[in-house]
């Protein structure tokens, strides 16, 4: 005897307006978050490739924004002066637990008008007095240093409006751009955090890795899209649980 299964489906707007609403809502966050995932190892193999490529030698011709891109976390050497008087000073920069600066200074290009920004490294803050910079040491003369190149220094939260830059000033934030404005200095478009050369009396050029969890953004683009599935599964089993109810 043949046994026949019929199944009634009671189709409602609202819930399915509901259900597109979530389901469109998870994939689109999925999505971004993988593409987020894919940058992070993007940058992981830029850096990878970067550690293992002989130092490229930074020149004075000035470079395109796109050119700064296709060599950042790369290593870099360049040879030059520092200019100490346009130093500014990185605030709420911690380092192992402890409130700091990260230590900006132009970089001026052997022969040639040309800078280049320099991270030189961290300062420990004075607790007793927040403006005091702690005692470091700028190489004079011509020097050679080494570095990573990268596309800026970093970012924090900032209150208020920020004041114009300075020299010596202490400040949240402070991009190139700002710096080639506010000194009238010509900038190559990319900022070198410094390893070496290393000296007692230089800052501390210990420099935290760029963000690579990947791993963090896989596991956001899982749940999205389980919100998804979850929104799209209970649209259909209320929808056959209301006809199964209804006489």
């Amino acid at each position: 005897m043949p046994i026949s299964f019929k199944f009634r489906f009671q189709f409602r707007w609202i819930p399915f307006v509901v259900m597109l609403l979530l389901v469109a809502l998870g994939l689109s966050l999925a999505q971004w978050q993988q593409r987020r995932a894919d940058e992070k190892i993007a940058r992981a193999a830029r850096l990878q490739a970067g550690n293992l490529a002989a130092p490229l030698a930074l020149g004075a011709a000035p470079m395109l924004p796109q050119d700064a891109q296709a060599i950042e976390y790369r290593r870099v050497t360049v040879s030059g002066h520092f200019v100490p008087a346009w130093t500014v000073y990185l605030d709420n920069r911690p380092y192992r637990g402890q409130a700091g600066f990260h230590v900006l200074t132009p970089f001026r290009i052997d022969g040639s008008n040309m800078h280049v920004l320099v991270a030189q490294g961290w300062l420990p803050r004075n607790n007793a007095d927040r403006t005091r910079i702690a005692d470091y040491s700028t190489p004079t003369g011509t020097v050679t240093l080494q570095g990573v190149a990268r596309l800026n220094a970093g970012h924090v939260m900032q209150l208020g409006t920020a004041a114009p830059l300075l020299p010596q000033a202490i400040v949240q934030n402070a991009d190139i751009a700002q710096l080639a404005q506010a000194s009238g200095l010509a900038f190559q478009p990319l900022l070198i955090e410094q390893t070496s050369p290393e000296s007692a009396k230089l800052p501390v050029r210990d420099w935290p890795a760029p963000d690579l969890g990947a791993d963090k953004h896989r596991g956001y683009a899982f749940q999205w899209y389980a919100l998804a599935l979850m929104a799209f599964l209970f649209f259909v089993f209320t929808g056959f649980r209301r006809a199964k109810k209804s006489p």
